[in-house]
């Protein structure tokens, strides 16, 4: 019997392969929500890691864990930020 031990790193390109290919499904028009990453909405928002941080934590934005990477789907921060214009403009 051949025993395989299973590495964080392989754990971590296994994840990176399964990201890489719902990417490639997204992109291909299978799904119409793409996910951004921490350092995407931060670029988006032009805010810091800290700020993001308190937007997850308040339950401000809609996010996902997953393997101690943050998903954010990108329309549900669209959508927030919709929200809250009207909110000022009212």
């Amino acid at each position: 019997m051949q025993v395989e031990l299973i590495t964080r790193e392989d754990l971590e390109k296994f994840k990176e392969e399964v990201f890489e290919r719902l990417n490639s499904l997204l992109a291909n028009g299978h799904y119409s929500n793409r996910w951004l990453k921490s350092e995407d909405v931060q670029d988006m928002l032009g805010i810091s890691p800290s700020t993001l941080q308190n937007l997850r934590q308040s339950r401000k934005i809609p996010f996902t864990r997953l393997g101690g990477v943050y998903y954010y789907p990108e329309q549900g921060i669209i959508d927030e930020l919709e929200k809250n214009l009207k909110k000022a403009i009212n």
